[in-house]
């Protein structure tokens, strides 16, 4: 059977970042030759107002009132969808604008972490923003969406930034637990990383199995054709990664979802909102 060719799932949302998303987006695809899956996903929160709102009003005028209240609202709701395919139509525009020209574009109602799990079997990656739509009003928040799609997804997540930059110099966090391993592995097979400069980073005191683990990781990514340089740095790993992605000038930061050691907080505890927010760059997650 012809394996289905991966497709790249891109989260559209009308806010500062969709714009990021987008052109981060024709970059994997330039890189994989994949198609990508434009989705913007009305919440419950923007669906018809159901809600009796007429009160103990006399049958007459509340029967009018009704009709008045169910065409509002129909109207709101005909607005909403409009505005959810303008966000389609403009994110479509920036991808063909950027070279990409197998897209397809999906509108859909309800919770954006079940459509996700809908759309993600074929996918090769979920790319999403930071923040969301309030990104301007709420600097210091993640989008409200974006741990629970790391937590649940099955597909490496790309977090982007607020702007695009050409990606040239990767850092990979590495802990040497299963994820980390994954990730390693996922950099090797994947066409994304070719030819880019990747360094494989473990935070904490050297030791023989740290050691061990890096060398390990170095020669599988060389089998695969990526000369890749490895260090061990001192210290904390939310500190010391993102001041070593500001001080050497990474594009991009590549973490496993789930680790053995404290790098495990950077996904599962509060440090994983302040080391995607400390990090002016993309982050990959992979599980």
């Amino acid at each position: 059977m012809t394996q289905q060719p991966q497709k790249i799932v891109a989260l559209v949302d009308g806010s500062v970042y969709s714009q990021s998303v987008c052109d981060h987006a024709a970059w994997i695809s330039q890189r994989t030759g994949s198609a990508v899956e434009l989705i913007h996903v009305l919440g419950r929160r923007e669906a018809a107002d159901t809600h009796d709102h007429s009160g103990a009003i006399k049958l007459g005028a509340r029967t009018a009132l009704l009709e008045e209240l169910a065409a509002l609202d129909a109207q709101r709701a005909k607005l909403i969808s409009h505005r959810g395919r303008a966000i389609l139509d403009d994110a479509r525009a920036i991808l063909e604008k950027d070279g990409v020209s197998d897209i397809t574009t999906r509108l859909r109602h309800g919770d954006v972490v079940e459509a996700v799990a809908e759309v993600e079997g074929d996918a090769r990656v979920v790319i999403l923003g930071k923040r969301g739509e309030a990104a301007d009003f709420a600097k210091g928040h993640l989008g409200s969406n974006l741990e629970r799609i790391v937590r649940t997804s099955q597909k490496p997540v790309f977090v982007a930034s607020r702007a695009f930059r050409p990606i040239s110099k990767v850092l990979v966090a590495y802990d040497g637990g299963t994820s980390a391993m994954k990730a390693i592995d996922h950099i090797a097979r994947s066409p994304l990383f070719q030819g880019l400069a990747v360094h494989v980073v473990t935070v904490g005191s050297a030791s023989t199995a740290v050691e061990k683990g890096l060398r390990d990781a170095k020669a599988l990514l060389h089998a695969a054709g990526i000369e890749a340089e490895t260090a061990t740095l001192p210290g904390l790993p939310e500190a010391a990664l993102a001041k070593l992605v500001d001080d050497a000038r990474f594009d991009l930061l590549v973490m496993g979802a789930y680790g053995h050691s404290r790098i495990r907080s950077l996904i599962i505890g509060s440090t994983t909102t302040a080391m995607i927010r400390s990090c002016k760059v993309s982050v990959v997650l992979i599980r």
